[in-house]
């Protein structure tokens, strides 16, 4: 599992991609957005260089891009995915607590949350704060939407649905 972070700028998928690529490392699960002014990226990488060695050749290239790297040998493998049959859609005025209140709304339900995005939307001084979380439940919707009712989400519009995969 690579995780790498710092001040976005152009080119930085092509210089760590040329590096993985040139030590035949092979691609698969990715994330990478931009953070703020902060580029963010995490990938599944099979290698059959070791951790240390995959952040050893790393480190050059992030060092003098201005970023960190860490590798970690990871548990998991490519293509193991967990498909999602909950949806949380979460709106309202920000405030601190509204993500450890609704996570833990879920997490009291057993929900594994598998993808969470969120931002700040608004004016400066009306922060509208926005939260999208896919997760797998075992518990109704009914059950889900009426715990997060029970938790301390003022002035923020919390709505549970299912997720339908379509799988031709």
């Amino acid at each position: 599992m690579l995780t790498l972070v710092g001040q976005d700028h152009t080119g930085i998928v092509a210089a760590v991609t040329r590096v993985l690529s040139d030590h035949d490392c092979m691609l698969s699960e990715a994330s990478m957005m931009r953070l703020g002014g902060n580029f963010s990226m995490m990938m599944m990488v099979g290698a059959e260089a070791s951790a240390e060695t995959l952040n050893t050749l790393l480190n050059s290239i992030a060092h003098s891009m201005g970023l960190c790297v860490h590798v970690d040998e990871a548990a998991g493998k490519p293509h193991q995915h967990i498909q999602p049959n909950v949806e949380v859609r979460v709106m309202g005025a920000d405030r601190a607590g509204i993500v450890s209140s609704v996570t833990s709304a879920l997490a009291d339900c057993e929900v594994n949350i598998v993808d969470l995005e969120s931002d700040v939307i608004g004016k400066q001084d009306e922060p509208v704060y926005i939260m999208n979380i896919l997760g797998v439940s075992t518990a109704p919707i009914e059950t889900l939407q009426k715990r997060l009712e029970e938790a301390d989400l003022k002035a923020v519009d919390v709505s549970v649905s299912a997720v339908e995969t379509l799988i031709a």
